[in-house]
């Protein structure tokens, strides 16, 4: 069942979808060679209880199966859902941060990848395309469209490029439960669908892998990796759909205030010292 979002919801959702880019942009602050995992967190549980919210990862349950910590932390091949451990960055590393809180009854959820020192034009243009697949998609989030319209912007714009598409995760609604409905896939036929109408808030979040899409499951139960060992990138952002443009609630820009977006490196590196 769909839950279309008053104004005052939205406004909620919106301070929820705040507090998650400030949190990210204070994790961002910490990135670097030798920094672990497990500090991350640290730091990301610290800034959100501090700021009145809870973690809306941390416990979280899926069967038998209960989220440890506070963020998702999926380094190189992992696509989402890595639990944070005492694994040090290294450089050139692609580091996913998922994170989650619960504000005032509403919850906020986005997702943002990082480059650890110096990556690889490789992995800086999987980021890039994975980051415009986003707006891609967010583009198709209004009145009248359909859920499928969504999906297949995101799916033709990286497969263009060569890119699997994850089909067997998704992205979805969101307000007073952290996943409502409608799922919203990364791949999918246009016109297809469910309809999209004003005040249905949702999150879209492509997950896109440098080689082919079948991922795997580790033992912990969390932890999606590429099947084949590749990179993968992952971007996420909450908006609300209404007759003209989406409108969006999580922001990047406290993130990029604090770090270089690792899909703008390659164009970096190509212009010219003057």
């Amino acid at each position: 069942m769909v839950h279309l979002k008053s104004q005052r919801e939205i406004e909620r959702l919106r301070e929820s979808a705040d507090l998650v880019g400030r949190a990210l942009a204070e994790v961002a602050r910490h990135i670097d060679v030798g920094v672990t995992l497990n500090e991350l967190d640290a730091v990301a549980e610290d800034f959100i209880r501090t700021h009145g919210a809870e973690p809306a990862f941390k416990g979280y349950q899926v069967g038998d199966n209960v989220f440890p910590n506070t963020l998702c932390t999926s380094v190189n091949e992992a696509v989402v859902h890595g639990i944070p451990s005492d694994y040090a960055l290294q450089d050139g590393d692609l580091l996913s941060l998922d994170c989650g809180v619960k504000l005032n009854g509403y919850y906020g959820d986005s997702g943002y990848t990082f480059g650890v020192g110096s990556i690889s034009k490789e992995d800086a243009a999987l980021c890039r395309t994975t980051h415009e697949a986003l707006w891609k998609g967010i583009e198709q989030a209004v009145e009248g469209n359909r859920v499928g319209d969504i999906s297949h912007a995101v799916q033709t714009h990286c497969e263009a490029s060569g890119y699997g598409v994850v089909r067997e995760l998704v992205g979805h609604g969101i307000g007073q439960s952290l996943h409502e409905d409608p799922q919203v896939p990364n791949f999918g036929a246009p016109g297809e669908g469910r309809r999209l109408k004003q005040g249905l808030s949702m999150c879209i979040e492509p997950m896109i892998n440098q080689g082919g899409p079948e991922v795997t499951t580790d033992p912990d139960g969390w932890t999606i990796r590429a099947a084949d060992g590749r990179p993968s990138a992952h971007y996420e952002h909450m908006v609300v759909v209404h007759e003209g443009d989406a409108e969006l609630l999580s922001t990047f820009d406290y993130i990029e205030d604090e770090i270089q977006p690792p899909y703008e490196l390659d164009a970096l590196k190509e212009t010219p010292t003057r």
